[in-house]
């Protein structure tokens, strides 16, 4: 039976404190503040969105009024302003142009006026026509016809001829205020040949339905010209160049008797004519054997930029109201405002519009004026804000879904966390602290390892955590024993070592009592290394609880020295390179500064090329003496340049005997000395450099 198994369920149960689900309150707030954030964050952001969106509307407001009246002052958008009714107009209407006239007689001159003005209708398949009436009435009683197609070779009219099946011509009719007028006007060729045609359209009056041609003369008020040029509008072969379509343009100028009558009459004249719009002109271009060419009732016409395709540009919620003279001309609103419930997010667009500003801005208005030939025009644009929330609106619902993605992420990660990870550990914590509530100090050592959390185990850490949390504890209280058992151990053994040794030691001294005598330099060092490891376990801390004696030393004569008895130790080949600036007094333990440079001088035998020499320098520079020791040899490896000074670093290709532990002996016993040692490389090998303070010399 377990522990737990064994003890009472409420009365040795502890009450565990309020600070005892501190951890639980912290997260369940941490992930409450998490959500609260990411909403006041959205909504920060979004009122944020808001402040630049009516910022934006209202600087680019006056900005787009001006370009609407830019385009209205332009000869087409003047088009539009004189005919507000052209949108609602099959193409057989004429439009009322911005100038007084056009010079129908030259094709570049009747091209511009069209393209300026913009009244050609499109009547498909490279078919255009521009009907147009002059602004000022007193130039004529005159409609202009201006049309456009491809068209083959041209067949003229021969002069006295009737019969007009194999000639090209034009049939114009004209409808108005109860009236038929009709003219038939044959292509007369004045010049040019297949490639490139030119002639007039000659015309004559002819009761309608009448196909040809009476002995008569042709109307000299009617005018007419008929152009064929340019390159080939299809791909032809060689042969048949002469044959293919080419652009072909007529212009033509129809006199309206009941125009030419208005303007006779002695009363005020109107202009435009106040019926205009029932004005009808048909348009038919006719070849040889009657087929028909171009007809602008064949088809549907698209007109040209009207007050309603202006009215399109406007945003949502504008209205731009166009008036002449207190006269309501047009009122062009934007795309109609729709009711919420069709907004792509209406609960989002009345929290928009709920969102306070820094100042609340009053409705946006602007106006303009546009002069044209029959006066002036007064353009008044006045905006809505609700269209800046409603395009707001449907920017924010796209975004709303990722803020929807992150609270569900949030909410996901709490549920996971709550009912997956804290449950167990909230079980795992209250039987930990039954346990420990019922155990004696004294039997810890006894009943530490009868915490039962078997049926807490499984495949995920916290399963992991309780099935070996028995295992660990035992496991870590008998590493804690071994690991003393060793300590006392080699406590013991570094005791007897240094014991041992310290009497043959001082037997040795005995047998060389001269203070001069070399060997006696190497026993005292001996003796001042076992002094050291005398009684600790651990080098580096018999290196730090070693006692040292720093005296005044001249390092000059000190390396001298060195140098010469460096052959008795092993180390062949030192050259130290003779100092002629006098003493070098540093304030140093002779026994550990010799350590420090033997350790260096081995450490450079070690790794230097066969045969090379040992190089000593010594140079005093900014308060401090330096000993430079050179070899020629390998490079440190760049994985051990930072590491070379650590105990237990060397070189993976040294033998076991070298522990790693020269150069760190020689940092740590510099480091007491206030000295320093450093690595570096040279182009043929590496340099450690001694530094120790210079001795003040009082």
């Amino acid at each position: 039976m377990s522990l737990l198994r064994r003890l009472p369920r409420v009365a040795d149960m502890p009450r565990l404190p309020l600070l005892a689900f501190r951890n639980r309150i912290v997260f369940h707030g941490v992930f409450l503040l998490l959500a609260l954030a990411t909403l006041l964050l959205a909504v920060t952001l979004l009122r944020e969105e808001k402040e630049r969106a009516y910022q934006r509307y209202a600087q680019g407001f006056e900005h787009q009024l001006q370009a609407l009246a830019a385009r209205l002052r332009h000869p087409s958008g003047q088009l539009a302003l004189l005919n507000p009714q052209a949108e609602a107009e099959d193409g057989q209407t004429p439009l009322l142009l911005p100038f007084s006239t056009i010079d129908f007689d030259d094709p570049a001159k009747t091209r511009s006026a069209v393209e300026m003005s913009g009244c050609a209708r499109d009547q498909g398949e490279g078919r255009s026509l521009c009907l147009a009436l002059g602004s000022n009435a007193f130039a004529g009683g005159f409609v202009y016809a201006i049309g456009s197609l491809p068209a083959g070779p041209l067949q003229g009219r021969q002069p006295g001829q009737l019969l007009l099946d194999e000639v090209h011509r034009v049939r114009i009719g004209v409808q108005w205020r109860g009236q038929n007028q009709q003219w038939l006007a044959p292509f007369e060729a004045q010049s040019g040949g297949r490639f490139q045609q030119r002639g007039r359209l000659t015309g004559f009056e002819v009761p309608p339905g009448e196909t040809q041609l009476r002995p008569a003369r042709p109307d000299r008020d009617f005018r007419g010209w008929l152009w064929r040029e340019g390159p080939c509008l299809a791909d032809a072969a060689p042969s048949n160049a002469d044959d293919c379509p080419r652009q072909t343009l007529f212009s033509l100028r129809v006199p309206v008797a009941e125009l030419q009558q208005a303007l006779a009459a002695p009363r005020e004249l109107v202009w435009p004519p106040a019926d205009l719009s029932q004005l009808r002109l048909h348009i038919e271009l006719l070849g040889p054997q009657g087929a028909e060419l171009f007809d602008n009732q064949a088809g549907p016409a698209h007109s040209p930029l009207t007050l309603g395709g202006l009215g399109r540009e406007l945003q949502r919620g504008e209205l731009l109201r166009i008036s002449q003279q207190g006269r309501s001309v047009a009122e062009l609103r934007g795309a109609a405002s729709e009711p919420l419930d069709t907004l792509p997010s209406p609960w989002l667009t009345r929290l928009i519009r709920r969102l306070p500003l820094s100042q609340t801005p009053p409705p946006p208005l602007a106006e303009a004026e546009v002069l044209t030939p029959l006066g002036r025009y007064q353009l008044r644009l006045s905006g809505d804000w609700r269209s800046v929330d409603q395009a707001l609106s449907a920017v924010a619902t796209r975004v709303s879904w990722l803020v929807g993605a992150m609270l569900g992420a949030i909410f996901l990660a709490w549920a996971i966390i709550t009912l997956g990870l804290m449950r167990r550990i909230a079980r795992l914590t209250k039987r930990a602290a039954a346990v420990s509530y019922n155990m004696q100090p004294a039997r810890i050592d006894e009943r530490i390892g009868e915490l039962d959390v078997a049926d807490l185990r499984g495949r995920d850490e916290l399963g992991i955590l309780a099935g070996t949390l028995a295992d660990l504890l035992s496991r870590a209280k008998l590493a804690l024993r071994r690991e003393q058992l060793r300590a006392e151990h080699e406590h013991d053994m570094w005791h007897a070592v240094g014991h041992e040794i310290m009497s043959p030691l001082q037997s040795l001294l005995a047998l060389h009592p001269r203070e001069d005598d070399p060997k006696r330099r190497y026993l005292l060092r001996m003796q001042q290394a076992v002094r050291v490891l005398y009684g600790t376990a651990s080098p580096s801390e018999a290196l730090a609880a070693a006692a040292l004696n720093p005296q005044a030393l001249d390092l000059a004569a000190f390396v001298q020295l060195i140098a010469e008895n460096a052959a008795d130790a092993g180390i062949a080949a030192v050259q130290l390179t003779p100092w002629q600036a006098g003493a070098l007094p540093v304030d140093a333990d002779e026994h550990a500064l010799e350590d420090v440079i033997a350790h260096l001088l081995r450490n450079a035998d070690r790794h230097r090329h066969p045969g090379t020499a040992i190089r000593m320098t010594l140079e005093q520079a900014n308060g401090m003496a330096q000993l430079h020791v050179d070899n020629q040899g390998e490079a440190i490896p760049a994985a051990l340049f930072d590491r070379i000074f650590d105990y237990g670093v060397s070189s993976a290709t040294e033998g076991a005997e070298h522990r790693g532990q020269g150069l760190f002996v020689a940092r740590s016993y510099l480091a007491r000395m206030d000295g320093r040692i450093v690595a570096s490389h040279l182009p043929d090998g590496v340099r450690f450099s001694i530094s120790l303070p210079l001795r003040t010399v009082t």
